[in-house]
């Protein structure tokens, strides 16, 4: 699906991190392989460290945090938002909505629109166009965009696939009504039938969780997990990437009027290094231009990952330049997606930690 969305642009980024880090060598322990086989894996994949939020730490707290820190330095007065999007896989509760939760804590107004989307590694493209849309209503003129996952608690520590590159976060991403004339361009596909791909079997109402759902089995490849941990078919969705995410890519390209040299940087998801890299060969675009570092420096949180790396990679350059970028997720879902949209003087474009209560 095309889409083309009108008078509509990002104002501001702030990414929130868990203060707690955890390096790769320390995870380690857990692992049923020789040490030098995991070590050879640290070098392909690029892992390093992760961010991981305490055992009380939920989406709400990671993203309140984030809001009141806004509002303390004067760049947001939550009186002013006219809507509070919250992508998640890991709400808070399953009734009420998170952002509801949010809502009630932030003392917002109560004609602003709260809605969840529960999306994971294209939640950022998701949300960001549900944003745009929304602005196109006549008194809804600026939209905070929170995504946000905890994602750590359903996966197995005892995962050497999955668990050194997982991380939990949050990002604020405020998006306004811009002057007329400024086009995104967006695209948004989907595929059920390989849903299978990336799932957690357990802990809905498919399959409630319960002490049996909670058992660790060895999958056959020494790696333990439980019906109520992430199970990813690596080669699967390694494939669904390198198969699927370079069209789409090209196919917004075109739509968009862009060449891949009119386009700064290409922000992507980042599930590993390796991945970006190769995704990067197969578009025919230098490493550079594709950052690969977040998963190897604060964990792969999600849909995080991309506007963690617009924070990290831009920072505050974001203020005072003019970038034009190509941001793409790929995932769970399946869904994949993308929008090519200028950026340029974002009021904040920032990472702060979160500190544990």
């Amino acid at each position: 699906m095309n889409l083309v969305f009108e008078a509509g642009r990002i104002t501001g980024n702030l990414v929130v991190l868990p203060e707690t880090e955890q390096r790769f060598e320390d995870d380690m322990v857990n692992f049923d392989f020789p040490r030098e086989r995991s070590l050879k894996l640290k070098e392909v994949m690029g892992y390093d460290r992760h961010r991981i939020a305490g055992e009380r730490t939920c989406v709400s707290d990671l993203a309140g945090f984030g809001l009141r820190t806004l509002a303390e330095r004067g760049l947001l007065d939550v009186a002013s938002l006219d809507a509070l999007i919250v992508v998640t896989q890991t709400p808070d509760y399953w009734i009420p909505p998170t952002s509801c939760v949010l809502h009630g804590a932030l003392g917002l107004r109560e004609d602003a629109l709260c809605l969840d989307i529960t999306q994971g590694c294209a939640g950022f493209i998701v949300g960001l166009m549900e944003a745009l849309q929304w602005l196109r209503q006549p008194h809804i003129r600026k939209v905070a965009l929170v995504t946000a996952d905890v994602l750590s608690r359903r996966i197995s520590p005892k995962d050497r696939n999955s668990y050194p590159l997982t991380g939990d976060a949050a990002a604020i991403t405020l998006v306004e009504r811009a002057e007329p004339g400024v086009q995104v361009h967006g695209c948004l596909k989907f595929d059920g039938k390989r849903s299978a791909a990336l799932q957690i079997p357990a802990g809905g109402c498919r399959l409630p969780s319960s002490p049996e759902t909670a058992l660790l089995q060895d999958c056959g490849d020494h790696n333990l997990r439980a019906l109520d941990h992430l199970r990813m078919d690596g080669t699967a969705v390694f494939n669904f990437v390198m198969n699927d995410v370079p069209p789409m890519i090209e196919a917004l390209l075109a739509a968009a009027g862009r060449t891949r040299d009119d386009i700064d940087y290409f922000l992507f998801h980042q599930p590993n290094r390796f991945m970006l890299r190769k995704l990067a060969e197969r578009l025919q675009v230098p490493y550079e231009r594709v950052p690969d570092w977040v998963t190897g420096t604060w964990g792969n949180s999600n849909s995080v990952t991309i506007p963690a790396a617009l924070a990290g990679t831009l920072g505050a350059g974001a203020q005072t330049n003019r970038y034009t970028v190509c941001f793409a997720g790929f995932g769970v879902g399946l869904t994949w997606g993308g929008l090519v949209m200028p950026l340029e003087r974002l009021a904040f474009n920032d990472v702060v930690d979160y500190r544990e209560p």
